[in-house]
């Protein structure tokens, strides 16, 4: 086995001004305290916040300092992400950069936290990609991985580390630390899992291993995490079973059944019989939601009640 190493850095993230030049400093520790970490990966929207009055036109003005560090320490680098604006819409996107400086890829989100996240237009395709002679490699963001549909389709194509960068300050950060561990162990892989603090999220990164144990999990203050992986783990529990018992990926390449809850052509009556993707309002009356009739466009605010103009509250991205 080749040896690997990925750090995740949880780090305060300002919702005020650009957090890039603390990016710049705590790597440069990082790599300073760690010269053996070969991978590097930051929380969602850690650059620049939560709002979206922030989004870049030219994601290169982002990209290129952080190209210039991965180049530095000759390390692959996944700088969170940001918000970028394309034709009028726009995208939460990570970038994945490798030792010589070079984007080798780019992931939209594809689960905005609609009715929260507002104004953000969901991406299509899925993010994978390979380190030579280590493994392959998946991406996804914060609420994606609420779908488990995300992270199986980046194991079905190999996928043996999903990098998950994650923006969560709500109550529900309990439950996410339990979907981690659910995500790794139901398709045998490493997870990653790195939340940021104050404007970038409550804390409480989790590394879980392919069985699903938890190898490490931060506090609610800023740290450093660097974890030695072995990729050869995963292989070998996909061959012989998680802890020797299920083999749920090749119980699910040989189940022959058809998902029709997946063909557009399926009426889905229970579903939409769910109403309208809105965020709840104040009750009226007993039983009575009081509620708006907006309907979610991608790319377009979600409802008018009380958000600042131009992005999210801080704190509330998942």
């Amino acid at each position: 086995m080749k040896p690997f190493s990925i750090a995740g850095i949880q780090m305060r993230v300002s919702a005020s001004y650009s957090n890039v030049e603390a990016m710049k400093l705590k790597l440069n520790i990082l790599m300073n305290l760690y010269p053996w970490v070969d991978m590097v990966v930051y929380s969602e929207l850690c650059a620049y916040g939560p709002l979206t009055h922030h989004s870049l036109t030219r994601i290169e003005d982002f990209e290129e300092p952080m190209q210039e560090l991965a180049r530095k320490h000759k390390v692959w680098l996944l700088p969170g992400s940001v918000f970028h604006t394309v034709e009028g819409k726009i995208y939460n996107t990570a970038s994945v950069i490798d030792p010589d400086g070079k984007v080798v890829t780019r992931y939209r989100k594809m689960f905005p936290f609609y009715p929260y996240e507002v104004g953000v237009t969901p991406g299509h395709e899925f993010c994978l990609f390979d380190v030579p002679d280590v493994g392959r490699f998946g991406v996804s963001i914060c609420y994606d991985m609420w779908f488990p549909e995300t992270t199986r389709t980046l194991a079905v194509h190999g996928a043996e580390v999903i990098l998950h960068p994650t923006l969560t300050g709500t109550i529900d950060r309990e439950i996410e630390l339990s979907i981690a561990r659910a995500s790794a162990a139901m398709n045998q892989c490493y997870f990653f899992d790195i939340n940021g603090l104050d404007a970038g999220g409550s804390g409480r990164s989790i590394i879980c291993g392919p069985e699903g144990r938890v190898m490490y999990q931060a506090q609610n203050n800023e740290e450093m995490i660097p974890i030695e992986i072995n990729l050869e783990k995963v292989r070998r529990s996909r061959e012989l079973g998680l802890l020797r018992l299920g083999q749920p990926l090749k119980s699910f390449r040989d189940h022959l059944g058809d998902f029709e809850i997946y063909r557009k052509d399926v009426p889905k009556p229970y579903l939409d019989s769910l109403g309208p993707l809105i965020k709840p309002q104040r009750v009226k009356e007993l039983g009575d939601l009081q509620i708006q009739e907006e309907t979610v466009l991608p790319g377009k605010p979600i409802f008018t009640s009380s958000i600042p103009a131009g992005g999210i509250v801080p704190g509330t991205t998942t």
